[in-house]
């Protein structure tokens, strides 16, 4: 793997494969990037929040509160 650098503990890649192949490994889904040295780099998970606490051991809380006032995970 390509990696570019790492942000908060986790790693930036040159592909989106890579990107996404790390977070299958880190029960992640998605990418989304990163300005780079100039260049757009990509990394595992939808989001940056998602990925940090996904490489830190921590599951991020995705309990929501919809318009019903039901609460349910997604």
């Amino acid at each position: 793997m390509a990696q570019l650098t790492t942000i908060d503990g986790v790693p930036l890649y040159s592909t989106v494969a890579e990107a996404l192949e790390y977070a299958a490994q880190n029960n992640l889904v998605g990418y989304h990037t990163h300005l780079y040295n100039g260049a757009i780099g990509y990394m595992g998970g939808a989001t940056h929040g998602q990925a940090s606490t996904a490489s830190s051991g921590f599951q991020e809380d995705t309990t929501i509160n919809n318009t019903n006032g039901n609460i349910g995970n997604y």
